[in-house]
């Protein structure tokens, strides 16, 4: 079976006026069809930072990243992160409208997605007044 995701010698280095911080160095790993994959390692080891640059939230510093155009990536933060002035849908559109990619057929399924989940009632609600579980399925 072939890798969907090839990832070679991934390193990440944070950058300050004073100093840098390595991150991630020579992380390498390949992910075939079907299999399911966790990162686990101690706080402060460099998994966020990995799935955030797989995401594409953060440019790695080195290695590279092939992908089949199928495979996507999304992960869940620790913290929900919901915008508190925002309500539940608004929240769900906000990648779309960064990306520009907001369109009637977008927002139709998320609000398929919202009701799939549970959700449809809160749509016009806000993070506050949601449980914490609620809260995570908005994220």
């Amino acid at each position: 079976m072939s890798s969907i995701l090839k990832i070679r010698d991934l390193k990440k280095i944070y950058h300050t006026k004073k100093s840098e911080t390595l991150a991630v160095s020579d992380f390498s790993y390949d992910v075939k069809e079907n299999e399911f994959v966790s990162i686990v390692g101690p706080s402060g080891c460099g998994k966020s930072t990995i799935l955030s640059i797989l995401a594409g939230s953060l440019k790695q510093s080195d290695g590279s990243i092939i992908k089949e155009d199928s495979v996507t990536f999304g992960y869940m933060l620790q913290d929900d992160c919901l915008f508190e002035f925002r309500t539940i849908l608004d929240n769900c559109l906000l990648g779309l409208e960064i990306n520009h990619t907001l369109t009637k057929e977008n927002k139709d399924y998320v609000i398929s997605l919202l009701e799939k989940y549970g959700l449809k009632d809160f749509m016009y609600s806000y993070p506050k007044n949601l449980s914490g579980g609620m809260r995570q399925r908005v994220g």
